[in-house]
């Protein structure tokens, strides 16, 4: 059996979130640490890669700490992450109208920092753009289905890696309050494409999925 299901949701922004884009061609006096948009709408957005590179990392703490690199990762892992078995799909900002209802001027905000160094006593000011609060991103992955046992291991390693991120953070400075998501009203997988997953299946994998969302 070959199938694919694609896994739904909503990501919302709990704190303010910076995933670094280019700043290799910024005017005099823009943003020292711009965020990462989408070249379209120039919305912010969240990569595919980011969302997929901090979960994987999230799970290989747990279940393979002495790792020193991917590729020494736990067999459960290697096994969901490694072999393009899971797709992330990179996340545009969807609820800008809301955000602006709100009387948001900006969909991003400018967070100056300031750093001491203890050798010297030198600061070193900086200023981190930031996806605002209340920003909403529809998250998209896809899953090749293959087995139920197979699958049934992968999505609850899933979930769990997407209940971590809740308790972590996601992009950077996280210690300093960056990050913070949580996921919205549940989580749905559908079968898309391929062979049709027996309904009883698709049940226990949305139940599966659901353990990833926090009461």
């Amino acid at each position: 059996m070959y199938s694919k299901i694609q896994i739904t949701g909503e990501i919302e922004l709990v704190t303010g979130l910076h995933i670094g884009g280019s700043s290799a061609f910024s005017a005099i006096g823009a943003v020292d640490n711009p965020i990462v948009r989408d070249v379209k709408t120039n919305l912010p957005m969240i990569p595919g890669s980011s969302l997929k590179g901090k979960v994987r990392t999230l799970l290989a703490r747990k279940y393979c700490p002495n790792a020193k690199k991917p590729t020494f990762d736990s067999d459960n892992i290697t096994k969901l992450f490694g072999n393009g078995k899971l797709l992330f799909r990179d996340m545009v900002l969807y609820n800008a109208d809301e955000l602006r209802q709100l009387n948001i001027d900006s969909l991003t905000e400018v967070k100056f920092e300031n750093t001491i160094s203890r050798f010297d006593g030198k600061a070193n000011p900086r200023q981190m753009e930031r996806a605002v609060r209340g920003s909403k991103f529809n998250l998209d992955l896809v899953y090749e289905f293959r087995n139920m046992n197979s699958c049934k291991e992968d999505l609850t390693l899933l979930a769990e890696g997407l209940k971590l991120l809740q308790y972590d953070y996601l992009g950077g400075s996280g210690s300093r309050g960056y990050g913070k998501v949580k996921i919205n009203g549940g989580i749905k997988a559908e079968c898309v494409a391929g062979d049709d997953v027996d309904k009883n299946n698709m049940e226990e994998i949305n139940k599966i999925l659901e353990t990833a969302v926090l009461n």
